[in-house]
């Protein structure tokens, strides 16, 4: 049980391990879970959509895809260029210790590989997290939102993602809460 009370504290240091790349936005902040919380709900939305696909594997791996973050930290795209993270070992080091350690280093060796239609799907998913993202800063007036949007969609690799993601691009991202623009805004319901 204590390693896995140790696995727990592990994973919430993912709370507090931030994902580095909006730096060089210049406007954005987001924990490692943050990302995991909505790339997970993204996933199972792409998972419903497609056929012949293990809805629930593909939660499984959004869910884990960046748990070697706790011990490597978030690399950004500059930081790669000079700094390779050992995930293999940072995951390895992780399940040795667990009696379930199996199920997680395949997941995130799967999603690493990119080859099942799940971990194509749930690699989708962690792009179109970044996708919505980025069109949040846009709709906030970041201007340069849309050259990272470029280079995000030209990550997606299916159908189901490029056709949400365009869907995203042409949705205002505060219309779901903000769609009705009558009276209520004034009031709050009070006549």
């Amino acid at each position: 049980m204590k390693n896995i009370a140790n696995f727990l504290f592990e994973a919430g240091m993912l709370k507090r391990t931030p994902r580095s790349g909006f730096q060089f936005l210049g406007t954005g902040a987001e924990s490692v879970a943050e990302h995991i919380f909505r790339t997970t709900y993204i996933g199972y939305a792409l998972g419903r959509l497609a056929t012949g696909v293990d809805v629930d594997r593909m939660i499984k791996l959004c869910l884990f895809h960046d748990l070697p973050e706790a011990r490597t930290g978030d690399l950004n795209y500059v930081n790669k260029k000079y700094v390779v993270a050992n995930e293999q070992k940072a995951i390895d080091d992780l399940a040795q210790t667990l009696p379930f350690g199996n199920e997680i280093r395949e997941l995130v060796l799967e999603f690493i590989e990119g080859k099942t239609a799940e971990a194509k799907l749930a690699r989708d998913a962690d792009q179109l997290e970044m996708i919505l993202a980025l069109k949040e800063y846009k709709d906030l007036g970041n201007k340069y939102a849309d050259e990272w949007l470029d280079f995000s969609l030209k990550r997606l690799r299916t159908d189901a993602a490029r056709e949400l993601a365009k869907t995203i691009l042409e949705t205002d991202s505060s219309l779901w809460w903000f769609s009705d623009k009558s009276d209520w805004w004034v009031s709050g319901g009070k006549h």
